[in-house]
């Protein structure tokens, strides 16, 4: 790299650095409030594999209190989960008073991984289709405040990212057997998104996709609008003004507008 490019480089990271922190002194005001007032904070984030999730989730709890914050990522449903409640399985991990739960995916995996993989029917689909608004609607009514982003990637950096994986040995952790196929299946794994965005892009709990090519800003962006979505009257409000470009409510033209 150049001298130049390094420069640019270095001054980059730092004003990333200083933005990111920042940020997260108004994260830890909101969790304050949180406490203070017992407000129950859920955010959802789903996306395809390698999009950024574990990554915008450690910048978000880094200076958060781990006893009242959680970070929800379920492993493979067990035999009792397959012949539950779906939801049930997730219900015991929401927020309680005070606390900020973080889903790192969530039961939205009927409408995507399960959905694309063949791991569940289309007649358990459209059942997850029919409950999935009732079921958000009774925890926002019942004072549960849900966030919902989809995280976006474009095929050549989902690409460059999922090879990293194979090469870095600190990110072995990552590689699932899903991986394989996440290339293979993008046009499902388009339909099934766009499908998912229309039809649970609720007024009480809306969607926002997010651009994440650019993994700082992506990060910087999306918790400046949890930021803005939030309320707290101690927040320095003027720091939480997301790029439109990089954050965007779920519309038609926004849907069509993602990575295909």
């Amino acid at each position: 790299m150049p001298r130049d490019d390094k420069k640019e480089a270095g001054r980059s990271k730092k004003v990333y650095k200083h933005d990111l922190r920042d940020l997260q002194i108004e994260l830890v005001k909101i969790q304050r409030r949180a406490i203070a007032h017992n407000h129950r904070i859920l955010i959802i984030f789903e996306g395809r594999d390698a999009a950024g999730k574990d990554g915008i989730i450690k910048r978000i709890t880094e200076h958060l209190s781990p006893r009242e914050t959680r970070v929800v990522a379920l492993g493979k449903p067990s035999d009792r989960d397959t012949r539950s409640w779906y939801f049930q399985r997730y219900a015991s991990h929401l927020p309680a008073d005070g606390e900020i739960v973080l889903f790192n995916r969530s039961w939205y995996n009927r409408a995507g991984v399960e959905r694309v993989m063949g791991f569940v029917s289309d007649d358990q689909v459209e059942a997850f289709y029919d409950n999935v608004g009732a079921f958000e609607k009774m925890l926002v009514g019942d004072g549960t405040q849900i966030l919902k982003y989809y995280l976006d990637i474009s095929k050549p950096e989902q690409s460059r990212r999922l090879a990293d994986r194979d090469k870095d040995p600190l990110k072995q952790w990552k590689k699932s057997p899903i991986d394989a196929v996440a290339l293979e299946k993008w046009d499902d794994y388009t339909a099934a998104r766009d499908d998912m965005l229309r039809r649970t892009d609720f007024t009480h709990a809306p969607w926002f996709a997010v651009h994440t090519d650019d993994k700082r800003q992506a990060r910087l962006n999306t918790i400046r609008h949890i930021i803005k979505s939030i309320d707290c009257p101690e927040t320095d409000k003027a720091l939480a003004v997301p790029d439109e470009t990089i954050v965007l409510q779920a519309t038609k033209k926004t849907i069509a507008a993602l990575h295909r």
